[in-house]
């Protein structure tokens, strides 16, 4: 009765041995290690690619925009130059002759300004009545047609000299040696004809200003309002042309002084370029020769 027993017994040592050696072998064994390391689930190596990912993808983000702030620091630098200011300081001149064509026109149209139109504003503010007050509105009426050519000629002349020079700046952008040739030669061609066309302009306008004040409707539509107190409706040149006259000469000057800017560039361009071409027809020659002189390509002219 007692042999079953103890035979059981070292049955069961006996497994527990091998159990136990069978499990050293695997602890040896790098093969299992390994295969553990990949079972454990989130391992380091999931994290590890995780994170590096995620920092990739946070630094082409800044990497974007510092490069994309770098090409707008370098075109406002082009746009910036010498003839870029120029011809921004045009365009603004433009507009305030736009503007001073448009005030003095509205200041000189009389009982048709005042009123906007409505007959009961106007009588209530000029104290005309009956005949004299059919005869004042066909006095503005006259005036205002007579004045109507320099108005409009003025607003298209300013508005398309604005708008070319505008473009011409947007279209600067670029260092000047990789502008192509024909777009600086007519900038400065545009430039000339700018500087001529606005004295001549200005001319052409104080010219009809001033013929249009010496005739017999301005005169006596001036001594119908100088009877009620409104002396300032003179047949004088008033402020408003004045102003016109003023920032067409100086738009006038700014356009000769870009010409010059202008005309320089395109001579330091040429220069440039010959000292390229010169400089790669000595490396054709020698190509295994140092670089003896560097070319100098920041043209901001």
């Amino acid at each position: 009765m007692s042999q079953p027993p103890r035979n059981q017994r070292t049955q069961r040592e006996r497994n527990g041995e091998e159990r136990r050696q069978n499990g050293e072998k695997r602890d040896r064994d790098p093969r299992s290690q390994q295969e553990r390391s990949d079972r454990r689930p989130g391992s380091e190596r999931t994290r590890s690619s995780g994170q590096s990912s995620y920092h990739t993808r946070g630094s082409q983000r800044p990497a974007r925009s510092t490069s994309q702030r770098e090409h707008m620091e370098s075109k406002c630098t082009y746009i910036c130059s010498r003839r870029g200011i120029v011809l921004i300081c045009t365009v603004l001149t433009n507009a305030l002759v736009l503007i001073c064509i448009v005030a003095a026109h509205m200041s000189q149209l009389g009982m048709s300004a005042m009123g906007m139109g409505g007959t009961s504003f106007v009588d209530a503010i000029i104290p005309f009545e009956g005949t004299e007050l059919q005869k004042v509105r066909e006095l503005d009426m006259q005036y205002g047609q007579m004045r109507a050519p320099g108005v409009y000629g003025g607003v298209a002349f300013s508005l398309t000299f604005g708008a070319l020079s505008l473009l011409f700046v947007v279209s600067s952008g670029k260092p000047a040696h990789v502008l192509p040739r024909k777009l600086l030669i007519g900038q400065f061609a545009f430039q000339i004809i700018g500087a001529v066309a606005y004295v001549i302009a200005v001319a052409l306008y104080l010219h009809l200003v001033i013929s249009v004040n010496s005739t017999d409707v301005c005169t006596m539509r001036e001594r119908l309002y100088a009877r009620n107190g409104y002396t300032w409706m003179n047949c004088s040149v008033n402020g408003g042309d004045a102003s016109v006259a003023l920032f067409g000469i100086i738009t006038a000057i700014l356009y000769a002084v870009g010409a010059v800017f202008t005309a320089k560039t395109i001579r330091d361009v040429d220069c440039f370029l010959k000292e390229r071409d010169h400089f790669e027809a000595e490396q054709r020659e020698q190509p295994r020769g140092p670089q003896t002189r560097p070319l100098n390509s920041d043209i901001y002219i």
